[in-house]
């Protein structure tokens, strides 16, 4: 019998011996279904090293990003979300909240930070996908408004990165009010002539496109973002037609002009530094 000769086809190894790889390590890419380890995602601002896809991260990785020396501070995280309605679907409101304060850092669907960005302040207000769909509530349209007071007090250029599934329906008409409320707040802004930029990234839809998303003086977006109020799958239905297949992508948005451009992770600070000079010096010239 020869060294090396396999005695039974097939994989010997019983199930219970089976070794997993540790959870965290590895990231397994949804569009080209290639393996890369956690560190390369990181290292290359979290899109696949392979297919430069660009995967969903969260409000404090869009911080680290953006913000010198990933410092920055957090504000208005004692508001929360308060069940007004006593609504109950699968599970009742304040139930739902707690899970996903449970399972997440942050404290609602939107985190605002406040920071340098090379040099030159600017605040954010960065959505979370994972915090119930990255739905608007009452306290993501209040955070974003009592953001933008503090942007006019403090003379501060704003930012919001979208990235929500609409309204949140556990609160009904309340979220809905988001919208005007946002709207009117980001017109006070304006007439402060200070900047608002804001960056749509995958997927933005609902209440936020049909609001505060596209109200921004520079509107741009991450590659292959969903960007769009209905979803296709609604719209298909309702017209009975078939749509482009790049529909209510960012480069569909971008053809039809309803963005200025469209930014790779990677050149995001560079492009927001760029932003923040441009409309420093414009400002300047109005204040002469």
């Amino acid at each position: 019998m020869g060294w090396f000769k396999r005695l039974k086809d097939g994989i010997q190894t019983a199930t219970r011996n089976k070794k997993e790889a540790p959870e965290g390590l590895w990231h397994q890419c949804v569009r080209c279904k290639e393996a890369s380890t956690m560190k390369e995602m990181r290292e290359n601002f979290y899109k696949c090293p392979k297919c430069n896809y660009h995967t969903r991260i969260g409000s404090y990785d869009y911080f680290d990003i953006l913000y010198d020396h990933q410092e920055y501070g957090l504000l208005f995280e004692e508001l929360r979300s308060k069940d007004m309605l006593h609504f109950t679907d699968l599970k009742p409101y304040p139930d739902r909240l707690a899970d996903a304060y449970k399972k997440n850092r942050v404290t609602d669907a939107i985190t605002v930070g406040v920071g340098k960005v090379n040099d030159l302040p600017l605040v954010v207000a960065a959505m979370d996908f994972k915090f119930i769909g990255g739905s608007m509530g009452s306290v993501v349209g209040e955070r974003i408004a009592k953001a933008i007071d503090f942007c006019i007090e403090e003379r501060f250029p704003f930012m919001i990165i979208s990235k929500t599934g609409g309204a949140r329906m556990m609160e009904a008409a309340f979220s809905l009010m988001q919208m005007a409320k946002t709207s009117a707040k980001l017109t006070r802004l304006a007439r402060a002539k200070l900047p608002f930029f804001s960056l749509l990234t995958d997927p933005t839809t609902g209440g936020v496109t049909a609001s505060f998303a596209m109200l921004g003086d520079i509107n741009f977006a991450e590659p292959e973002a969903l960007i769009g109020f209905a979803g296709p799958r609604v719209i298909k239905e309702t017209i009975k037609r078939e749509l482009p297949e790049d529909f209510q992508t960012s480069e569909f948005l971008l053809e039809h002009g309803f963005l200025d451009f469209i930014v790779d992770r990677k050149d995001l600070k560079e492009k927001m530094s760029e932003l923040l000079e441009m409309f420093a010096v414009v400002h300047a010239d109005r204040a002469l």
